[in-house]
């Protein structure tokens, strides 16, 4: 009885006008700088770094993404406000950080908010990373390049960025303050030297100093 069902409406699918393909979600494309990773970045790795395997070139795992609220644990309205503005420069939800300890001096008591966090992979981590280096970058005043030494000996990156009106997406008619964030890149590289290379070739605009 099952199969003569399926049968019936096997048919009836396709007989029908309907489209079965809108029933199904459509797959994001992917990003092109995930593009010129595979077919570019990759061999261009492999032969100055001297590997002898494609999957040994180093690539991206995560971007972390954290913009702290001090006034946050006075007014939810602020962290509310920065959560939208990071929700808009991502197009993913962050999540809100809290405090781990209490600090007397400053008021704070342990779980309080503090501020807001974005973890991003796969294609949006590459979005991200596009529009980041193309786009927000070059529009920081008096740009010289980020630090080509602020790794952290296992082939992660991370710098600061003063005010989120950089992204094009932010209007700055539409915002409260302006906040700054620090954002980390982490990579599968074995050392800093190839870490800055995979950046370097992503587009990483470093001041034209020598790793330490």
């Amino acid at each position: 009885m099952a199969e003569k069902d399926k049968k019936k409406k096997g048919k009836a699918v396709e007989g029908s006008k309907v489209d079965v393909s809108a029933e199904r979600p459509l797959r994001t494309p992917y990003s092109r700088l995930w593009k010129r990773y595979r077919e570019e970045i990759v061999p261009a790795l492999m032969k100055e770094l001297g590997l002898g395997n494609p999957w040994e070139a180093p690539r991206l795992e995560k971007v972390v993404i954290n913009m702290g609220v001090g006034d946050g644990a006075k007014d939810i309205k602020i962290l509310e406000s920065a959560i939208k503005d990071l929700t808009i420069i991502t197009g993913q939800k962050p999540i809100m950080t809290r405090t781990r300890m209490s600090q007397a001096a400053y008021k704070i008591r342990t779980g309080m908010p503090v501020g807001t966090c974005v973890t991003l992979r796969g294609n949006r981590m590459y979005e991200f990373l596009d529009k980041l280096f193309s786009i927000a970058l070059p529009r920081v005043r008096d740009f010289q390049g980020l630090n080509p030494n602020a790794f952290d000996g296992s082939g992660n990156f991370t710098f600061g960025i003063k005010e989120q009106l950089v992204f094009p997406e932010i209007d700055y008619d539409e915002i409260d303050r302006v906040r700054g964030m620090d954002i980390t890149i982490v990579t599968t590289a074995r050392n800093d030297k190839h870490a800055q290379s995979l950046l370097r070739e992503l587009g990483c605009p470093f001041r034209r100093e020598a790793v330490k």
